[in-house]
């Protein structure tokens, strides 16, 4: 297989990146870890006019604490989010969940910013994004601004980033003191895309439920917050028939699709035992 013609830009700088993908048009493709597109250029289903290429552009690889938020450059790989001491202090479920991504020669080479703009509904990343209402910076030629995860993430593969835009780093705000948190996934083999999988976080003060989060991927366009599952458990005592009940509540907030891999009836009943542990887990770590 061979990809088809197209013109390489080498930045060095994220202006430099910006311009040249003004300049080629709203066919142009940024290039960051390659592990979705370069498939996707091989099989002939992306004819990109050029490839922007920002491995070399410098402060797109950085992990840091700043303002309350960990901000994450879209560059940093997963394997290095994986094993930043940082991530793991500050927001381990994202260090749980990047050994479920892919295989770890892919780890290596694909990037969390390069995840979140292929937006498929089942990966790791935007689920996790959805969860911890991480907002989005966007840079063009034109200026900046910020998208939510509920804003980011428009359908299956599509967000919201215009085609003269460049995701640059990830602001997660940092969770509260008594938080807990639980990651649950159902793939047929180590390293397939899940055919559902559920991520929690609970806040406990007092004994019971100050804030609960639920997101759940692989039942829908997008990664989606469970919210009805969630206002069920907020200020409740979090016994494991609540935890259930919550459980059960998610299933019915999704819609997802039957194929090859798993009916819709399997990924719902599916929603409701992922979620159940999920939560069960951020309750224990909570306490």
């Amino acid at each position: 297989m061979k990809p088809p013609v197209f013109r390489y830009v080498a930045a060095r700088s994220l202006e430099e990146a910006a311009t040249a993908l003004a300049a080629a048009g709203e066919d142009a493709k940024i290039l960051a870890g390659g592990q979705s597109l370069g498939p996707m250029l091989n099989l002939r289903l992306a004819h990109p006019s050029a490839l922007i290429d920002i491995n070399h552009v410098p402060g797109l690889n950085d992990i840091r604490v700043e303002a309350g938020c960990v901000r994450i450059g879209a560059m940093v790989r997963h394997r290095g989010l994986e094993t930043s001491a940082l991530i793991s202090a500050q927001l381990p479920i994202m260090s749980a969940a990047a050994k479920h991504v892919a295989h770890v020669t892919i780890r290596n080479r694909g990037t969390f910013g390069g995840s979140l703009s292929h937006a498929d509904p089942a990966a790791e990343w935007p689920l996790l994004a959805c969860l911890l209402n991480a907002e989005m910076s966007l840079h063009s030629t034109t200026g900046s601004r910020q998208l939510t995860a509920d804003k980011f993430f428009v359908t299956t593969l599509t967000t919201a980033l215009r085609a003269d835009e460049i995701l640059t780093d990830i602001r997660i705000p940092e969770l509260a003191v008594g938080t807990g948190w639980g990651f649950e996934e159902m793939s047929r083999r180590l390293g397939d895309f899940a055919l559902a999988a559920a991520a929690a976080l609970v806040t406990v003060s007092a004994g019971k439920c100050k804030e609960a989060r639920i997101a759940l991927a692989g039942v829908g366009t997008t990664p989606l917050r469970a919210v009805g599952a969630e206002a069920l458990l907020t200020g409740q005592v979090l016994t494991a028939d609540a935890l259930r009940a919550a459980g059960a509540k998610a299933a019915t907030e999704c819609a997802p699709p039957s194929d090859i891999h798993a009916t819709a009836e399997f990924r719902r009943h599916l929603i409701s035992v992922l979620t159940t542990r999920a939560l069960t887990a951020a309750v224990e770590r909570a306490t």
